[in-house]
């Protein structure tokens, strides 16, 4: 039996989703900025999924800016805030957690001569509005704050960060790639002026996303080659990505309840048999703020990657993270930001649920876990330094 358990990394494109795409590979293949109607059939597509994905997030379609995923949309989010402001000085206030979409533009923006306050988050993974409210100074253009972690799953107090960047008139950008279909996202009940999601989180394709962008906000393209998404994002529309995100918002809204409920419940009685049934084993993060999917669980004395090894090798697909952070040498940002050492950092694993996930799957999981940890304890170099 082979289990997936990763799905915080990727999921399948649901077949709905796919059918919904499949026209626009060849039978209306038009160039949606072409005004025959070939291309007028793939600008329809276009635009009705520009609808749909404004109706999962609470927005108006013309505040939707399509993107080839989540890190270009975080991107977009910063550099097109930030560097067409013509302060005299810029700042910048995001947290310690982010993911390096935010944090890899940030120390971008640095070398550019931007201030940058990484604020810091408690043990429980989750930032304190006050921490961010005291971070902002009177040159400061844009915070940034991630809804859902991607490493623990812990959900940020979104609203009242909205509301404190409200009062003081600062542009909030909020990376949602994590949350989208998982939580209700309402942009306007959070407080965010720009939102980003990603369609491979929620059963779409990869290679498309999305940034929302309140009415108003002033935003700068990151290149330039064609006026397309209202001069905010050039370059021919990918038709039949974009296709499927619109579809995959379409199921995200009437699948969101039912999936959360389920999930929870899943990841509960896999979370606490594990607990049970092996030693040294810690929950990172909040256990109640998070999302319904994530555990992140710390194995004492036992290497992340020899676990994820041997788990595959029994069929069960997890992560000690971040998927694009797979093969770095320094242990988890996020996990160090909540204080956890070099090595408990590294003998973290993430299991993720989602949509096709059973309960065949959970207690066959359940049962060939304890062993997979007991065996790569016995052969790990933490376990002996553990033992002394």
């Amino acid at each position: 039996m082979r289990i997936y358990l990763d799905y915080n990394a990727t999921t399948p494109v649901d077949p709905v989703v796919l059918e919904a795409m499949l026209p626009y590979f060849a039978g209306s293949f038009g160039n949606a900025n072409s005004i025959h109607s070939p291309g007028q059939r793939g600008r329809v597509a276009v635009d009705n999924a520009r609808e749909s994905v404004a109706s999962l997030l609470g927005a108006k379609p013309s505040e939707i800016v399509f993107t080839c995923g989540g890190t270009e949309a975080d991107n977009l989010a910063l550099f097109g805030v930030i560097t067409p402001c013509d302060q005299p000085r810029k700042h910048l206030v995001t947290t310690t957690i982010e993911h390096h979409a935010v944090l890899h533009s940030a120390q971008a923006l640095e070398k550019q001569g931007v201030d940058v306050t990484y604020v810091p988050v408690g043990a429980n993974c989750i930032v304190d509005p006050d921490d961010i409210r005291e971070a902002i100074r009177p040159e400061t253009v844009l915070i940034s704050v991630m809804l859902a972690n991607n490493e623990i799953g812990t959900i940020q107090p979104i609203e009242e960060i909205g509301r404190i960047a409200a009062e003081e008139d600062v542009y909030f950008h909020c990376d949602a790639v994590q949350a989208a279909g998982k939580l209700a996202l309402d942009v306007n009940r959070l407080g965010v002026d720009l939102l980003s999601i990603s369609a491979h989180k929620f059963y779409g394709p990869k290679g498309v996303g999305a940034l929302y962008v309140r009415s108003g906000t002033e935003l700068g393209p990151l290149f330039y080659g064609g006026h397309h998404e209202r001069d905010r994002r050039p370059g021919t529309e990918n038709v039949p990505g974009i296709a499927g995100l619109g579809k995959a918002a379409d199921l995200a809204s009437s699948h969101l309840q039912s999936d959360a409920a389920r999930l929870s419940v899943l990841r509960d009685k896999f979370e606490s048999a594990l607990l049970a049934a092996i030693s040294g084993v810690r929950v990172n993060g909040d256990r109640v703020r998070r999302v319904p999917n994530t555990s992140n669980l710390s194995f004492e004395a036992a290497g992340g990657e020899a676990l994820v090894i041997a788990l595959d090798l029994q069929g069960i697909a997890c992560s000690t993270g971040a998927a694009c952070s797979s093969g770095a040498v320094e242990p988890s940002h996020v996990l160090s930001a909540i204080g956890l050492s070099p090595d408990q950092a590294r003998s973290s694993l993430r299991f993720s649920l989602g949509r096709p996930t059973t309960i065949e799957e959970i207690d066959h999981a359940i049962e060939t876990i304890p062993a997979v940890v007991e065996r790569v304890r016995s052969l790990s170099p933490l376990s002996v330094s553990a033992a002394r």
